[in-house]
């Protein structure tokens, strides 16, 4: 759970955001509404059609400078995007081009953050090369017939008995 303080700071970085970008751009932006339940791995999300963000308290705990200086941009790049272009690449050039140009931030697509206070159960698959650990969710669907191969070596994943 954030505190008010906590929420306050993602928005006002999140307001400061939508000022470059309406700078940059010389046009206003429709302002999003903000959420801070997002689960799992991810540090963030952005609903383009809902205009919503969504963020994620555990990881935002575990590191608020870097929330504060990528991730909330990250996201709001999306809407951006969105609202400038539509439906695009999720991470692609138009993407990209508000990240490094309005923002002057790298465009990174994923974040390096710790993730094993979010990271859940793994379990572990073997492939002729190596051994590789899955989330639940691809173990769930494996056991329902999705068949996943190794990146490298092209081969079926098999579970390792335990």
């Amino acid at each position: 759970m954030l505190s008010i303080e906590d929420k306050k700071a993602l928005a006002v970085k999140g307001e400061d955001c939508f000022i470059l970008a309406e700078c940059f751009f010389d046009r206003a932006f429709k302002r999003p509404g903000y959420l801070f339940n997002q689960g799992g791995r991810s540090a963030g999300s952005a609903h383009l059609q809902k205009n919503l963000l969504n963020f994620n308290p555990i990881l935002y705990h575990q590191n608020k400078a870097i929330f504060i200086k990528e991730v909330v941009a990250h996201e709001i790049a999306h809407l951006i995007t969105y609202q400038l272009y539509g439906r695009v690449k999720p991470h692609g050039k138009e993407w990209q081009y508000i990240m490094t140009q309005v923002f002057n931030l790298p465009a990174n697509t994923t974040h390096q953050l710790d993730i094993s206070d979010v990271q859940g159960k793994l379990f572990l698959y073997r492939c002729a090369c190596s051994e590789h650990q899955l989330t639940v969710r691809r173990h769930n669907k494996i056991k329902k017939g999705t068949v996943y191969l190794c990146k490298k070596c092209k081969c079926e994943l098999e579970e390792v008995s335990k």
